[in-house]
């Protein structure tokens, strides 16, 4: 019965070290004899109990490094403080665990050193401007170097630049300087565009009024012509009935001699102050003074 047991327990001992779970997204780094043999994927695994071992399990999935906080001194010889985070996806598990000997502190060691490489060949102002540019230069260099380690690095991100607190005043007072005086031009420019936009306002209500003057103007004199015209042409039309008229009654020249006076006192009635008598009426008057010579004869005879 006690053979039984320690039969049993043996199996079971030597399931447990020969059946292996995988997870997703992991791999085992499996070595038979001390010298690696293959890489278990995830999902279930046997191997040889006592002859093979589980070297390492290496995660396949996205990882990030919080980078300490380094100080950096720029070209200006300001000392500022970075704080990097780096993202990396190790691609071949058995260089990540057989090339070096801890792969984070190989990135986080390359990383610090790269950082005062660049940061060192660039100017305070500069390093604030150039986040990006920063970034992509650690990402390539960084990238390059793990390659024959197995990782590649994706993201290289400076989370936070600190500069010294003197410098920081310094900073906030050129920036509120700065701001000031982007005030004073804006409002100086706002004012003048409002100067001329109210000069052209003033200007173009000028034109409008002057040529509007001058289209009433126009129309007035255009509306005094016609009328002047329309007079004209209704008088031309009443001498015309007048003489189609007249030339239908055939008149005597007697008649026509009294019209002839009749316009003539009209004339006279006039404010003028002297009066052209027409030929054809001074011949009236003759006769209208040899009429009453009759008159008076015949008042005699009697």
């Amino acid at each position: 019965m006690a053979f039984l047991i320690i039969l049993l327990v043996i199996i079971l001992v030597i399931a447990f070290k020969s059946i292996k779970i995988v997870k997703q997204a992991e791999v085992y780094i499996i070595e038979r004899l001390g010298k690696y043999h293959k890489i278990a994927d995830a999902g279930l695994t046997i191997i040889v109990p006592f002859i093979d071992h589980v070297r390492s399990v290496v995660s396949l999935k996205q990882q990030t490094m919080d980078i300490p906080p380094q100080g950096v001194i720029t070209k200006d010889n300001v000392t500022i403080t970075i704080d990097t985070v780096v993202f990396y996806k190790i691609t071949d598990p058995a260089k990540a665990v057989y090339e070096i000997q801890s792969l984070k502190k190989g990135i986080e060691y390359l990383a610090i050193t790269t950082i005062r490489d660049i940061v060192g060949k660039m100017d305070l102002d500069a390093t604030f401007s150039s986040r990006d540019a920063i970034n992509d230069q650690l990402r390539v260099i960084l990238d390059e170097a793990t390659d024959q380690w197995g990782c590649k690095v994706d993201r290289v991100e400076i989370k936070d630049i600190t500069p010294p607190a003197d410098i920081r005043d310094a900073m906030e007072k050129q920036m509120n300087a700065e701001r000031n005086k982007r005030a004073l031009i804006l409002q100086a420019e706002g004012e003048r565009q409002s100067a001329i936009t109210i000069a052209e306002g003033q200007k173009e209500a000028a034109i409008l009024q002057a040529e509007a003057d001058k289209e009433a103007k126009i129309r007035r004199a255009a509306g005094e012509a016609e009328a002047i015209k329309q007079v004209a042409q209704a008088k031309a039309k009443e001498v015309e009935m007048i003489y189609t008229a007249m030339k239908k009654a055939d008149p005597d020249e007697r008649l026509v001699q009294i019209k002839s006076l009749e316009a003539l006192e009209k004339v006279a009635n006039g404010d003028a102050n002297k009066i052209f008598i027409p030929f054809e009426a001074t011949q009236a008057l003759s006769s209208l003074g040899a009429v009453k010579e009759v008159f008076k004869d015949t008042k005699k005879e009697k």
